[in-house]
């Protein structure tokens, strides 16, 4: 998931999802990242047995994204400004999951994860039950699925 820099405050709980059966490959979402300049906004990405792949910061007219693996090449080295024309947080978020939808496959490949194949997942009906919360890394952070009573 997104890594913490000192300094920064973090609202709200990291969403994750698993895009793997095996769940190594996880969808994660800070709601809210405050960062030291005093902007900040949603920060989400792919990572990959914790290490970041790709990531998106959407915050506002600094907002910008990483791809090519952020913990490998660390924030500059894979640094990436949003198409021009693309500031405001809602048109960064609507920018960045198109992208990811469009290209997530290529992107890890770019960060030397060609075996990481995002595995599609099986849409649950409401009719397999109510969604139920699942906890792990020991409660701190939860997935949702639809299960039976």
């Amino acid at each position: 998931m997104a890594t913490m820099i000192d300094g920064e405050s973090y609202v709200g709980r990291v969403l994750m999802r698993p895009l793997s059966h095996s769940g190594d490959l996880r969808l994660y979402l800070w709601p809210l990242r405050c960062l030291k300049s005093q902007m900040g906004g949603p920060t989400f990405g792919i990572d990959i047995k914790g290490e970041e792949i790709v990531r998106f910061d959407a915050h506002g007219p600094r907002g910008h994204w990483h791809k090519g693996g952020y913990d490998t090449l660390g924030a500059g080295g894979s640094h990436q400004d949003f198409p021009a024309g693309v500031v405001e947080t809602a048109s960064q978020l609507a920018w960045s999951l198109g992208h990811l939808r469009a290209h997530a496959q290529e992107l890890l490949v770019e960060a030397g994860c060609p075996a990481a194949a995002l595995e599609p997942r099986p849409v649950q009906r409401p009719e397999v039950g109510p969604v139920r919360k699942l906890p792990e890394v020991g409660g701190l952070h939860h997935h949702y699925e639809r299960m039976a009573a």
